[in-house]
């Protein structure tokens, strides 16, 4: 088992997505128990209240709240985000964790793959709507859970019009893309005191690892969520950015490229309107 994180995070605001169970659930908690307040980003309200019911009874003192949001859908981000801003002057800790791995083919409320639109553009545009916040707090955190299953990008065809579909492939191109994000946005938020890094939390007994990949017995979630909280709370990793990090250490990333990662970033600010540097 990993050392204990045992930081203090009772003056910091923490934002979870994708929190309903498994790793975000857990991270939640875990942040919870170091005193974190912790806002649950949740697309179901049944499930998110499910949730909060299961962290408010294993962390009775814990600061806890839901708050709805569909990272596939970017009015439910802008409107999530603003609302959140209103609410929370600062935000030191930012996790990126919602995703999907779909058998096939499907399109979000604004007309684009479900799979990208998630995993990468749910990513971009709520990072970016948040920046302000992020700003508001001293040296914040963004970790984005990325993956080791990660390749075939095509920055011509992100939504697989052309391409036969698979949901593997999808997920892959997703999580190659959430790398190559987290490598330009440590870039341009350098010297903000923002920290950004990519984390791949391990093959997790999930649902979406038990529906992807049946039988596998995977690790249990609190091992999958722990190098997740350890960027989030650790005084170890302070001011550490631009990494991809896997059981707490620092890993190489064979898709690190600049001229690549600004050109992805400029197709993700046209896919969301966004008009970011």
């Amino acid at each position: 088992m990993p050392e204990l994180i045992t930081d203090n995070l009772t003056a910091k605001s923490c934002l979870v997505t994708g929190a309903s169970a498994g790793i975000g659930e857990e991270v939640a908690y875990q942040l919870g128990q170091l005193g974190a307040e912790v806002v649950l980003g949740c697309r179901n309200p049944e499930r998110g209240n499910a949730a909060l019911e299961r962290l408010r009874q294993r962390v009775p003192a814990g600061r806890f709240e839901l708050s709805l949001v569909d990272l596939a859908s970017q009015a439910s981000i802008r409107s999530f985000a603003q609302s959140f801003s209103e609410a929370h002057p600062q935000l030191d800790v930012l996790v990126n964790n919602a995703g999907v791995w779909l058998d096939e083919h499907q399109r979000s409320v604004d007309g684009i793959e479900l799979t990208w639109a998630t995993n990468v553009l749910g990513y971009h545009l709520l990072t970016a709507v948040l920046r302000e916040p992020l700003r508001r707090a001293e040296g914040a955190r963004i970790v984005n859970v990325a993956s080791s299953l990660a390749y075939g990008l095509d920055l011509s065809d992100v939504e697989f019009e052309r391409r036969r579909y698979h949901g593997e492939d999808a997920y892959a191109q997703s999580k190659q893309a959430d790398r190559m994000l987290t490598w330009a946005q440590a870039r341009k938020l350098a010297g903000s005191g923002i920290t950004v890094n990519a984390v791949h939390p391990g093959p997790v007994d999930t649902a979406m690892l038990r529906h992807s990949t049946p039988g596998f017995r995977g690790l249990p979630v609190e091992l999958g969520a722990d190098t997740i909280t350890w960027l989030a709370a650790s005084q170890e990793v302070e001011g550490v950015t631009g990494r991809f990090w896997k059981d707490r250490r620092s890993r190489p990333c064979e898709f690190a490229d600049p001229d690549q990662e600004q050109t992805l970033w400029a197709l993700c600010n046209r896919m969301t309107g966004l008009d970011l540097e």
